[in-house]
């Protein structure tokens, strides 16, 4: 019973604690396209430019008092903002109940908030920022190799077979077709996630996220009445994925090996 107060209470925490990191990953994917500082200026209002008060900064909350709008000029704000704080509340609630309060929550939380901060921006602008996903190559291959349990042969292989497998999709598809499919940024991204995860993860993150995307995209077309498979940016597919695997990629790759 002890134990499982405790734990309650960690997941609390850390929805709280994911909420405020939220808050600050919704800087970052407003500021990184543009490439302004993430640090100054403080937050403000992107419509009249005014300084947000410490009390109109509070996640999700605010954003509820203040009913979607900023509170010097009644500009709409968008609702983004609090879907981010909630997603990244509840991925630190979920890492916590994972790994428990240790170094594997804080570099898997870590890694995750780089997702979301990716996912969004594609999203948004479909571009894969290099800022992140160059030092993140390093960063998280080093995190995993020293904390996580991967090792050295199973992240650097995770490195070459994640971005030497999607250039060779995108330049075959460029050899065949002479247009571009896939840009460096998911290159770069799933080189990111294998160094990270291992490279046992980069076939589960490929079929999960082609299947999603596949649907998605289906939908998509189905809905505009028109093919739009270039204005469908594969990174928010690739970093689902990913995310998935951490929770439950290891055992479905057992199962699926196991069978086989």
């Amino acid at each position: 019973m002890m134990m499982s107060s405790v734990l309650y209470l960690g997941v609390i925490f850390s929805a709280l604690l994911g909420a405020v990191v939220g808050s600050f990953l919704n800087v970052c994917i407003y500021r990184i396209p543009t490439g302004e500082s993430i640090v100054l200026p403080a937050s403000h209002c992107p419509a009249c430019g005014e300084p947000i008060r410490w009390y109109d900064n509070i996640p999700v909350i605010s954003y509820l008092i203040l009913r979607g709008k900023c509170r010097q000029c009644d500009e709409r704000i968008s609702p983004l903002y609090p879907v981010i704080e909630i997603v990244t509340a509840v991925m630190a609630a979920l890492l916590f109940r994972k790994y428990g309060l240790s170094i594997d929550f804080f570099f898997a939380f870590l890694f995750t908030c780089a997702l979301i901060v990716i996912t969004f921006i594609d999203l948004k602008h479909q571009i894969i920022p290099d800022i992140i996903t160059l030092p993140g190559i390093p960063l998280f291959a080093l995190a995993a190799i020293l904390f996580m349990d991967i090792t050295i042969k199973d992240s650097l292989l995770g490195i070459l077979v994640g971005g030497g497998f999607l250039y060779a999709v995108a330049f075959g598809y460029q050899l065949l077709t002479k247009r571009e499919g896939m840009g460096g940024g998911d290159i770069k991204l799933l080189a990111m996630m294998g160094g990270f995860l291992g490279w046992q993860s980069i076939w589960f993150i490929i079929m999960a996220a082609s299947i999603v995307g596949a649907v998605v995209g289906i939908f998509v077309i189905i809905r505009k009445g028109k093919d739009t498979r270039y204005a469908i940016p594969f990174g928010p597919f690739l970093s689902i994925a990913a995310v998935a695997y951490i929770f439950w990629g290891h055992g479905f790759m057992r199962s699926l090996f196991g069978v086989l």
